[in-house]
């Protein structure tokens, strides 16, 4: 049986995400592997900024927004 995420649980999986990118590459990965690495993180951040404010209420989208720009 699938469980559903409420928004808080989304938006503190997503802030790990944001956490990762602003940390910066602290696990000494090759290039190629944090390129990709932050790649895929900046995608889910996107995915989660476009549920916008219907989803997520008033919780504060900015930190999402903030790391989608530093990791691109």
């Amino acid at each position: 049986m699938e469980q559903t995420q409420t928004p808080q649980q989304t938006y503190d999986a997503a802030m790990d995400s944001v956490n990762l990118i602003n940390a910066g590459n602290i696990l000494k990965l090759s290039d190629a592997d944090w390129a990709d690495t932050v790649k895929r993180n900046v995608e889910h951040l996107e995915l989660q900024v476009a549920k916008g404010a219907d989803y997520f209420g008033d919780l504060d989208l900015t930190p999402f927004t903030l790391a989608i720009a530093k990791g691109v």
